[in-house]
């Protein structure tokens, strides 16, 4: 893309802003997400949907937090032309980091409609080998995709170059960008959607009032919060930018203003790996609290069943 704007103010506002995002969401979410692991695989007895599908979820995010010192670095310093191939890695561990993660929350989305909307399905549908298949085909298809994706992002990098920043156009081709937006985010993101509030409106008529199942539907709904904050302007800047790559967007002062955005917004979206280590609790309670619930709409489905 070639622009006579300068981003010299946006790139020295970042290199003390982005540091400053960072390492707080590196610190509080390594620890977060270590301890998680460690309530997850040594103090719980009995391996169920819930926790194989939080126990991939914090290794996502361990993924994605381990590319963040080499972010830092390179945002200040230039890398020679025979680390590419290591960037490409890092590159890659970070958007599988991310994808990963949006995937994984709509697994969990899944499940608990399975578990609250169709009981009787969910008794064939949901196991522990079904979870842990599932997590598995999550894990490979991110790999496979980003891999193979983020490697052309780097090319024509020549000489020393800013790893994570300045992808090639190949990088930001309609085929490419396209197909993450609505792979990558936005049917994730409507399934997510769609499933909590079929979640919250099952919890509602099914006539429990009790101040657990009130609490359900607010857990619900700020685990949905928690995937929509950190990802939509993250993904809304990737259009913004891919319309500029186009040509589409041409003032130079929207380029500029777009290219702050999708930096601060990127930085935001790491955010989620502390998020998620705090709904962790919020969802292990939620599963207890319903508990009551499902069993009274097993039950009341099969009294009503037998009746007929």
């Amino acid at each position: 893309m070639t622009s006579n704007c300068s981003f010299e103010e946006v790139d020295q506002l970042m290199k003390y802003l982005e540091p400053t995002i960072y390492i707080p969401i590196f610190l509080f979410g390594l620890i977060l997400n270590a301890i998680a692991l460690l309530v997850f695989c040594k103090f719980l007895r009995k391996w169920t949907e819930s926790t194989i599908y939080m126990t991939s979820l914090a290794l996502m995010d361990l993924v994605l937090l381990f590319p963040l010192p080499f972010k830092m670095h390179a945002t200040n310093h230039l890398w020679p032309a025979h680390l590419q191939r290591l960037c490409s890695v890092l590159e890659s561990l970070y958007f599988v980091g991310i994808y990963g993660s949006i995937y994984i929350i709509m697994c969990i989305a899944v499940d608990r409609w399975l578990a609250i909307c169709h009981p009787f399905k969910a008794k064939q549908l949901r196991s522990p080998k079904a979870a842990l298949g599932t997590c598995v085909g999550v894990w490979l298809l991110v790999l496979a995709a980003m891999s193979s994706t983020i490697y052309r992002f780097g090319e024509g990098r020549q000489t020393y170059f800013h790893c994570f920043h300045g992808f090639s156009e190949n990088g930001w081709s309609p085929s490419v960008i396209i197909s993450l937006l609505i792979f990558g985010f936005l049917i994730p993101a409507l399934v997510v959607v769609y499933c909590s509030v079929q979640t919250v409106w099952a919890l509602q008529q099914s006539g429990q009032h009790s101040p657990k199942s009130q609490a359900c539907v607010k857990i619900i709904y700020s685990s949905l919060s928690a995937f929509l904050v950190p990802f939509t302007p993250s993904h809304l800047g990737i259009l913004l930018q891919f319309l500029v790559h186009q040509g589409i967007i041409q003032d130079c002062g929207n380029k500029t203003r777009i290219s702050l955005f999708i930096q601060i917004a990127m930085c935001l979206s790491n955010i989620t790996c502390c998020l998620d280590a705090l709904c962790y609790y919020f969802i292990a309670h939620e599963v207890r609290s319903t508990k009551h619930t499902f069993r009274m709409t097993v039950r009341r489905a099969t009294f009503s069943t037998s009746e007929l």
